[in-house]
């Protein structure tokens, strides 16, 4: 890889219903600002609509104050790196349509980005001049969110293998059935996180896949636990108040081993012990527990994100766009946005 002169990236990100900006000089993050949309807890879910009128309020102040954050003027940045997909299309037209009109006023190329190859590579962030220690190829990243569910071998900043994938639903979309069926509200992860750490995670068992290789699958232990609720209520109507707590505790430790079987199975086989983890679904308190747990039984050197970006954020676009742009993938004015990209060769 070659290494240019110090270099200055503001990115934005309008993948979902968070509308982020940062800005980065090499790998050092000086500002990362992001704006939330409330309007969609009281539907209990994303409306893409909505989020994308949301977006188109938030990104010019959201912006603004990112480049004032990091002291620098506009002119001063090298690239702008967008997130390209994948993600909700009118969401990403809003941060397309934004990064291309900047890029043509200013005069300064455009840098897309595959948005999972940004939370894979937000370890490599580096907010100080300490306390920088990223991840060493080659590694294994568990990708966990509300759409991807992937075990991802990387060998360079931009070198990806999938190994596995989910071949029905993703884990955060387990997360947000169990909150719907227990009626907990939107987002469901984090309250199903919260309510299983006073559970009894052995109370109850639910059907796990068989699945060969390192690829997953969920709508099995879905169907599981809506036939396990159905037939518990019908003995006892107050079973679900009476055992919610458990109910989270034992469903989420399913999810937990379902996923870790699979990743433990990758890193012997490959022999690889630098183990990320990466994604929202991240920041279940849980996942993260055993995968310290894990890291001490086998040997493993692993890599938690920090909780601000395991949400969908600028940051991880910048150090995405910067190892993008060093490397010479610039992005011609004309590229679409992509609500679907598994690839990461092609974006």
């Amino acid at each position: 890889m070659t290494k240019m002169k110090s270099v200055t990236i503001l990115a934005i990100e309008s993948s979902c219903d968070d509308t982020s900006a940062a800005v980065l000089k090499d790998e050092l993050l000086l500002s990362n600002i992001m704006a939330g949309q409330e309007v969609h807890r009281q539907y209990g879910g994303v409306i893409p609509e909505l989020a994308s009128r949301a977006h188109q309020q938030n990104i010019l102040p959201v912006v603004d104050l990112a480049v004032k954050t990091a002291g620098i003027q506009l002119e001063d940045i090298d690239a702008i790196a967008y997130t390209r997909g994948p993600g909700l299309l009118g969401s990403l037209l809003v941060g397309t349509s934004f990064a291309k009109g900047l890029s043509i006023s200013l005069g300064k190329p455009l840098v897309d980005v595959n948005h999972l190859h940004g939370h894979i590579l937000s370890h490599f962030i580096r907010q100080n001049e300490r306390d920088y220690d990223p991840p060493k190829f080659p590694f294994l990243t568990l990708l966990v969110s509300g759409g991807h569910t992937q075990i991802v071998k990387v060998t360079d900043y931009l070198k990806f293998e999938i190994i596995g994938h989910t071949i029905d639903d993703a884990v955060g979309e387990a997360f947000d059935k169990c909150a719907k069926v227990l009626d907990l509200g939107y987002p469901g992860g984090p309250v199903v996180d919260k309510l299983a750490k006073i559970g009894d995670a052995d109370k109850f068992k639910f059907s796990k896949p068989r699945i060969e290789g390192y690829n997953y699958s969920f709508s099995g232990v879905k169907t599981s636990l809506l036939y396990f609720l159905r037939d518990s209520v019908k003995e006892n109507p107050d079973f679900i108040s009476t055992y919610l707590n458990d109910i989270c505790a034992s469903f989420q430790k399913t999810l937990i081993n379902i996923l870790l079987d699979k990743l433990i199975k990758a890193a012997k086989d490959t022999g690889i012990k630098e183990i990320a983890l990466a994604g929202g679904v991240s920041a279940n308190s849980g996942l993260r527990d055993a995968m310290v747990t894990e890291a001490k039984k086998r040997g493993w050197k692993i890599f938690l994100p920090e909780l601000k970006f395991t949400t969908d954020n600028a940051a991880m676009i910048g150090i995405t766009g910067y190892y993008r742009f060093i490397n010479g993938l610039v992005s011609p004015i004309d590229v679409a946005p992509v609500s679907r990209a598994l690839d990461y060769e092609r974006i």
